[in-house]
């Protein structure tokens, strides 16, 4: 049996829960999967392990009344008991004023997101590529540290509606930070893939993070103000990917949103953004490659949020699309930024004087309405003078807004696959080019390397 439940067997076990159901309606998720890890420090393995997971969730709905219960021994016996629970709370839950029908049986594009390779990555093989980046740190008399993650998985949804969608799939992420003994230069690299095949290869991550730990070596204080910069990919996607959660219409017609309309309203059909640039979510795109369909079920399809700098797309639930007699659209299928050509290196070639930044951590919100951010750059920032990288820089403290700086754009790199969370793990697939920005705004020096 492998590790995750296959479609025939998800299906199966969604029928026995919603057999047992008593409720007027009910809704099941069911998840598995596994989940392998290792981490390294000083340039060994620190831990390695697996995790095998299986879980369900039902929501019984008794009227406008509805609870839900989760659990993970899924016997029969366990099964009847979470079902009967969910349809007690639900008994005396609050009514719902937003209740809408369960939905019915629907559609979903397909995608081929499961990858063998990946799925292969147990722990001899993980432990083969970390190799690949600790023997080069040590000969090169470094300190590498990081993390490698693979998840194998699956999940279903059903309710008693007749609706069934199913969908498997893999995922890895590889990140290291290397820094010298003395603690006075640092570099990183990181790549993600549903494919292990589609990443950068392990040789070529080591190498990566050493060229940058060596160059941020001794870095001399700079004042901070407003600087021409180049983000890398990792540095833009570390912002993009705060937007995921910036479209939602609801939020912007009642006036709590940077896409809110003064007077009322929403701004689809402005310009945002360079129009030099479009931000799509696609389940299919072979760069994202994530789950078609929602939590509810509802299905998930190419959707452009901004296209051209013009935003032409908000998330409706599907509470407010019918309030406002239009078609749902849900929030899904990963973040790609596409617009431009070239690498980081031709990029850099256009910058008289500015910064590079490999990449932000410690990114917290200060005004949503703006979508404005303040954050740290981390593992390399360098000095830019005359089309060259020429001398590394202590790091710096930003306040900026996300869209502020999308329409402060001079250059546009190639999109490519990126580890966007800080805390590199596998999160929501985000694809994104590197950046020239003006006018990025530092307002602070720090000392942490």
């Amino acid at each position: 049996m492998a590790d995750y439940f296959t479609e025939a067997e998800a299906r199966d076990l969604c029928d026995q829960i919603l057999a047992r159901s008593t409720a007027d309606a009910a809704a099941v998720t069911v998840s598995s999967g596994s989940d392998g890890f290792t981490r390294f420090a000083r340039n060994e393995i620190a831990t390695s392990g697996e995790v095998l997971r299986a879980d369900a969730r039902v929501t019984s709905r008794i009227g406008d009344r509805s609870a839900s219960v989760r659990w993970n021994d899924l016997g029969s016996a366990a099964i009847q008991q979470a079902v009967s629970r969910s349809e007690e709370l639900a008994r005396i839950a609050p009514e719902d004023p937003q209740s809408l029908p369960l939905l019915g049986p629907q559609e979903y594009v397909q995608n081929e997101a499961f990858f063998a390779a990946t799925e292969e990555l147990d722990a001899e093989r993980r432990a083969d590529v970390i190799l690949a980046v600790t023997e080069p740190a040590a000969a090169a008399d470094l300190v590498a540290a990081g993390f490698l993650d693979r998840t194998v998985g699956s999940r279903a949804v059903a309710n008693t509606n007749g609706l069934f969608a199913y969908h498997n799939s893999t995922a890895a992420s590889y990140t290291t930070t290397i820094r010298t003994p003395d603690g006075t230069g640092s570099g990183w690299a990181g790549t993600t893939h549903s494919d292990w095949m589609s990443m950068v290869s392990p040789a070529d991550l080591a190498a990566q993070a050493i060229d940058k730990t060596r160059a941020s070596q001794d870095a001399e204080e700079i004042a901070p103000g407003p600087f021409t910069v180049v983000l890398e990919p990792t540095a833009v996607g570390n912002l993009i990917s705060l937007m995921r959660t910036a479209f939602d219409a609801r939020v912007a017609d009642e006036g709590r949103s940077f896409f809110s309309q003064p007077g009322g309203g929403n701004k689809a059909g402005e310009v945002v953004m360079d129009e030099r640039l479009t931000l799509l979510s696609d389940p299919a795109d072979p760069d994202l490659l994530t789950c078609p369909s929602a939590s509810d079920g509802w299905p998930l399809s190419r959707t452009v949020w901004i296209e051209d700098g013009v935003l032409t797309n908000l998330a409706y639930s599907r509470y407010w699309a019918q309030q406002q007699s239009r078609d749902p659209v849900a929030v899904g299928g990963g973040m790609k930024l596409t617009g431009g050509d070239g690498t980081t290196a031709d990029l850099i070639g256009t910058v008289e004087r500015g910064i590079l930044v490999t990449r932000f951590w410690y990114i917290r919100p200060v005004d949503q309405r703006r979508l404005l951010y303040t954050g740290m750059t981390r593992d390399g920032t360098f000095l830019i003078e005359g089309g060259q990288v020429t001398r590394p820089v202590k790091n710096l403290r930003f306040n900026e807004g996300l869209m502020s700086m999308l329409n402060k754009v001079e250059a546009i790199g190639t999109a490519v696959r990126i580890v966007a969370s800080e805390a590199g793990g596998i999160g929501a697939p985000v694809v994104v080019p590197p950046l020239v920005v003006q006018d990025f705004h530092f307002t602070s020096v720090s000392d942490a390397v």
